[in-house]
Parts: C-alpha cells; sequence; structure tokens
C-alpha cells in the first residue's frame, strides 16, 4: 500500500515547508500525485496495509489542498442529491419545478435569481435567502441545519444552470 508512505512524507513539516514555496500549479501536481496515490492504494487487489493509513492519507491531501487555496468550486460543495431530497420535502410545495406558487415572477430560473437576490445568482445568497426568510418566505435556519441548508443551495444553483430541465 502507498498510503503509508503518503502519511509518511504529508507528516513531515519540510514538506509542508517544501509546498507553501511552491507554485500553486506544481502544489497541486504533488497533491494530486498523492491523492492518487492514496486512492489507488485503497482499491488494489491486496488488502491495505491500514484502511486507516489510506484515510488519513486522503485527509492529509485534501487539507493541504485548502490550507494552499485550491479547494474545490463552491457549485461542487454542497451534496446535490440530498439537496434534491430536502428541497422536495420543504420547498417544492411553492417551488416545485422552480416555479413560485406565491409571487410568480421570483422563480427559481437563472435570470430571477440574479434579479431578485440579494446578491445575486451563487450559493451564498441562496443559502442567506433560505436561512433568514424575505417577504412571504419564511426563514428555514431555525428548522434545518447550515449543512442541509448548503445542499438545497447547491441543488437550486444546479437546476436553476439547467434551466429547470433535469
Amino acid at each position: 500500500c502507498h498510503c503509508s508512505a503518503v502519511v509518511e512524507v504529508m507528516n513531515k513539516q519540510q514538506q509542508c515547508k517544501t509546498m507553501r514555496r511552491m507554485k500553486p500549479s506544481k502544489a497541486l501536481h504533488l497533491l494530486i500525485c498523492l491523492y492518487v496515490s492514496a486512492t489507488a492504494a485503497s482499491f488494489s487487489v491486496e488488502k491495505p496495509s491500514s484502511s486507516k493509513a489510506c484515510i488519513a492519507a486522503r485527509s492529509a491531501v485534501l487539507s493541504g489542498a485548502l490550507l494552499l487555496g485550491l479547494g474545490v468550486p463552491a457549485a461542487s460543495a454542497g451534496d446535490i442529491i440530498r439537496g434534491q431530497q430536502i428541497f422536495q420535502i420543504n420547498c417544492a410545495v411553492c417551488h416545485a419545478q422552480g416555479r413560485n406558487v406565491i409571487m410568480p415572477e421570483k422563480t427559481l430560473e437563472k435570470e430571477a435569481l440574479e434579479k431578485y437576490l440579494y446578491a445575486g445568482f451563487n450559493e451564498e445568497a441562496v443559502v442567506r435567502q433560505v436561512t433568514n426568510g424575505k417577504n412571504a418566505m419564511p426563514a428555514f435556519g431555525g428548522r434545518l441545519g447550515d449543512i442541509d441548508i448548503g445542499n438545497v443551495a447547491s441543488y437550486v444553483i444546479d437546476m436553476a444552470e439547467a434551466g429547470w430541465e433535469k
């Protein structure tokens, strides 16, 4: 298993200092190589020397990416499938297929979100709207957790990008 080697490399302070001095593209390349190595090892035919080592290796690599500012884009941050489930339970009564049964002009279509959301068409603006509510829309901040609200926001942005046609 390559995982123990990856963990060893990632735990060395000197390696971390070297990575911080690297150009972002080289640091990203190193992180991708280490992550692929750790992931590939967990799928090998041989039993890995330690599944905890593999998990630790992947976690260390992803943590390194975040420290370098190489995190995932916001649009992929949430769990869209879970967001869809939460949306169907909590939001679809008023917003089925991206519509708005209370205020028909304020749909969940991309153009309407750009026009009516406080900060425009982005996940953070949807999170703010869902959390705090506005006008006829109730606040869900007390009913849903932050992760669930983030997942709903990811789903709404994803569907709006697709024109609610998925």
